[in-house]
């Protein structure tokens, strides 16, 4: 928990920032600690956010639609840090950001210096203006902003070394590979069956390959390349099905009656520490990756915990059928351990917990300790060879991703 208080300086709060980042293992560079000493995230946040907010080492949301809901914000500092360490960015690198507030350009500008140069673009013109302004104001006249739809990146300063995509994509634009310098490195969290993986991708020719990957979650990407999911509230805001496939047939209706139908629970013999985040990580994955109806629920638990417990209130993997669903849950059998279980709604309710149950079994047996999946992008068109351990493909106008778990298919 944040212990700032109101009245610390600006520079104070900064460094204890950059001293919690390190201590939990988010910066491991010394010239990333150094820009985030430098830059003075409280000039990019909105008037009248306290210093303790400013600080802290979640989101910032610095402006909503008319739903309420965010539409531009400052990222957590922890997934900033990653973004920038994995982009692998030097001094002299030029870099493109797809999605600016203005704090993250700033951060960019400290690591590529005088030398290198950061063009930093958004659709929404307030979010431009804003960044400019807060820019010049912090010292970083020389990034330059613009208006523009990221999906057709910016061809007038390219190429780029990296380029850093912060709104989340369905799709990679075949503008964003045109636009990198040999060797260059993209980094975008791309949504597929509606997980959301910060993904930073090489270019090998006819295809991405993902070298590096970190669940996470960003504001959607707007303008051409937006993609939405489907949305069905099985009850209100409380409990809400999303679906990330043309495939999957979804029935909102059915499924809100399953809810008022007995429950059914199965708990495999399977659990994690608190302290392991890539168990959790992994086996949402993996479970998206089945090649079968597919969703995720967002569950406000203070109105909905008592008929539903998701493992992850905003994006709990769920198995579908027309009439039923069962969702990935979890319970405590003892202190700082947690049991992976399945919990199923409706008519199939049995089946499909049982064969969740079996899901899982299946990835503590065969991934839950191997190198993980292989993540490539490939285009749209591509016909990929039937290989081993080939999970899932999510095609998508430009690419089609492909996600491959070694070490079994089971």
């Amino acid at each position: 928990m944040n212990k700032l208080v109101e009245d610390l300086s600006p520079a104070v709060a900064r460094r204890q920032l950059v001293e919690r980042l390190m201590a939990k293992g988010h910066i491991t560079r010394l010239d990333v600690a150094a820009a985030f000493l430098a830059v003075p995230r409280d000039v990019f946040t909105p008037a009248g956010t306290s210093m303790r907010n400013a600080y802290s080492d979640g989101v910032v949301v610095t402006k909503r639609d008319s739903d309420g809901r965010a539409s531009s914000s400052i990222s957590a500092a922890w997934l900033q840090a990653y973004m920038l360490e994995t982009a692998q960015l030097r001094p002299g690198s030029r870099v493109l950001e797809i999605g600016g507030g203005g704090y993250n350009a700033a951060l960019i500008a400290e690591l590529v210096g005088p030398a290198g140069a950061v063009t930093s673009i958004d659709i929404d013109s307030d979010v431009v203006t804003s960044a400019r302004v807060a820019l010049d104001r912090a010292g970083y006249p020389q990034v330059q902003v613009v208006q523009a739809d990221g999906e057709h990146g910016f061809p007038s300063n390219a190429p780029y070394d990296a380029i850093i995509v912060t709104v989340e994509a369905a799709d990679l634009p075949p503008a964003w590979t045109r636009q990198l310098a040999q060797g260059g490195l993209l980094v975008a969290p791309l949504r597929f069956r509606a997980n959301t993986r910060c993904l930073t991708f090489e270019n090998r020719g006819d295809h991405l390959t993902a070298v590096a990957a970190l669940q996470c979650g960003f504001v959607s990407m707007k303008g051409e390349g937006n993609t939405p999911m489907r949305r069905f509230r099985l009850r209100g805001d409380d409990i809400v099905l999303s679906v990330d496939d043309t495939t999957t047939q979804v029935n909102g209706e059915a499924l809100a009656v399953a809810l008022e139908s007995p429950r059914v629970e199965v708990w495999p013999a399977v659990t994690a520490e608190m302290d392991e985040s890539g168990a959790f990580e992994s086996i949402h994955l993996w479970l998206a990756c089945q090649p079968r109806p597919y969703g995720v629920l967002t569950v406000d638990r203070a109105r909905a915990g008592d008929l539903l417990d998701p493992d992850n209130k905003f994006t709990c993997p769920t198995l579908l059928s027309p009439t039923s669903f069962a969702h990935l849950t979890l319970r405590q059998p003892e202190s700082g351990v947690y049991q992976f279980g399945a919990r199923g709604f409706g008519p199939d309710a049995g089946d499909l917990a049982a064969e969740l149950a079996n899901l899982i079994v299946g990835w503590d047996r065969n991934h839950r300790h191997g190198p993980g999946p292989a993540i490539t992008a490939h285009p749209a068109d591509t016909t990929l060879p039937s290989a081993y351990g080939l999970r899932l493909l999510v095609p998508r106008r430009h690419r089609l991703v492909a996600i491959a778990w070694p070490g079994g298919t089971q």
